[in-house]
């Protein structure tokens, strides 16, 4: 998951992961030093302001913060914590948290959060319940992210394309409905004839109606998802913590067929030529109108220099507009000589203290609702409309959860080599998902 799920380039501080050894700190009640880390290099600035008006009210307690790109994240991590090393406080996926909570390398914060009767209700509907398991509470939510489309309005406006066409837009696997038609009118060959036009040469494409975010594994959060669900297609028999995945439903096949199908037509980049750049690059470069992304991205594509460039929700598709919704959190680890310390930051980390701070950066939307409207009149302010996420979320029955089981790093690797399978032209998405979800549930067997 990228978060797809927030990718952060740029390593600071780099080699402080490797040298966090449960905090290093003074013990005897001296000073202490919280190492703190995240994979999001963007969201640094709006954590330091929370980390330093914490010291202000901890005066005993530094918190030493960190920023580590997202898969290297993960293999280190993933180290630290057998090695005795990790920090004492880092950032959590809902994809990786289940593992981890296994081993019993999390804190359970369940009797902290009763004991200073921290209001869950405060938090994004359903937030709060995604990292709790077997009775145990692992982390307190952070902020929320839903899914739209991101396009250029220049391109979008040359194409005859009207912004209400895209608020309104559906799509189904079968023609792609006015989602499909408006990708394929979107995109350009070298010769100026777009993909609606007669003699529209697909080896010949200039700009590509979508790049869409083909890198997305078992979750799909940034491309397939969301498509998929409003057709029809469920995960796991439960979520969370299921035991049974159901990729091998026509579902998704559907789904997955279609953006195959998005490549043989041309209208989206070819997967081997595209995979290692991410459907970002090909939009800032200005070789595709659209790309599908998450709330997170508002700030860098809205605010950009070089494009005019706008949000709309996702096509609502045969069961209606689907979007996932995340979030994330902070784990203690067990290991930490720091514990009471670092309850103290996860708890302010979570308050409404912190989320306001980091609302007025406007990097993501918190996880606090009065937080969560703070964020969005801050963007207001600064003539960002980001409504399509806000009502993707309002939305009765508008979002749904991305699947949180065991093994998710092997279920990844093995959906993420069948559906590029798929996207290579080397597999239908029936064989190749059919195989893949024989696979990914013996791993719970």
């Amino acid at each position: 998951m990228s978060r797809s799920v927030r990718l952060a380039p740029v390593v600071i501080a780099a080699g402080l992961l490797a040298t966090a050894c449960g905090g290093g700190a003074k013990e005897g009640g001296g000073p202490v030093t919280l190492t703190y880390v995240m994979w999001a290099d963007n969201q640094v600035p709006a954590y330091r302001q929370c980390a330093d008006a914490f010291t202000a009210k901890n005066p005993g307690i530094t918190v030493k913060m960190s920023s580590v790109a997202w898969p290297q994240y993960w293999q280190n991590l993933t180290t630290q914590v057998v090695s005795g090393t990790a920090p004492d406080v880092f950032r959590d996926s809902v994809a990786y948290y289940p593992q981890f909570a296994k081993n019993n390398q999390m804190l359970d914060i369940g009797e902290l959060v009763d004991r200073d009767k921290i209001d869950l209700g405060r938090y994004q509907k359903g937030l709060a319940d995604i990292w709790v398991r077997d009775g145990k509470r692992y982390g307190l939510p952070l902020d929320w992210d839903t899914i739209g489309v991101f396009y250029n309005k220049d391109l979008v406006s040359s194409a005859g394309v009207k912004p209400a066409d895209l608020a309104n837009w559906t799509w189904n696997p079968q023609d792609g409905g006015t989602f499909e038609k408006t990708i394929a009118a979107l995109t350009v060959d070298d010769k100026g004839r777009r993909g609606t036009d007669k003699g529209f040469d697909k080896d010949h494409v200039k700009v590509y109606g979508i790049a869409p975010d083909y890198n997305t594994g078992a979750l799909g959060q940034t491309s397939w998802a969301g498509l998929a669900v409003s057709n029809g297609f469920k995960y796991l028999d439960k979520n969370p913590f299921g035991g049974k995945y159901f990729y091998d439903d026509p579902k998704l096949a559907e789904t997955i067929d279609w953006f195959a199908g998005l490549i043989r037509k041309g209208y989206a980049p070819p997967y081997d030529k595209q995979s290692a750049l991410g459907g970002d690059a090909v939009l800032q470069a200005g070789k595709a109108a659209m790309t599908m992304a998450g709330s997170w991205m508002s700030k860098t594509y809205l605010d950009s220099k070089t494009l005019k460039l706008a949000v709309a929700p996702l096509p609502a598709g045969p069961q209606g507009r689907k979007s996932p919704i995340n979030g994330v959190s902070d784990a203690i680890y067990t290991g930490t000589k720091h514990k009471d310390e670092a309850w103290r930051w996860v708890k302010f980390v979570a308050s409404a203290e912190c989320q306001d701070l980091v609302a007025a950066t406007t990097e993501v939307l918190p996880a606090i609702s009065t937080s969560s409207d703070k964020a969005l009149a801050a963007h207001a302010a600064a003539g960002r409309d980001v409504k399509p996420f806000v009502d993707e979320a309002k939305a009765p029955d508008g979002t749904f959860l991305l699947p949180i089981t065991d093994n998710a790093d092997r279920v990844t690797e093995i959906m993420d080599n069948a559906i590029s399978s798929v996207y290579l032209g080397r597999s239908d998405a029936k064989t190749a998902l059919t195989a893949a979800n024989t696979e990914v549930n013996a791993l719970f067997q």
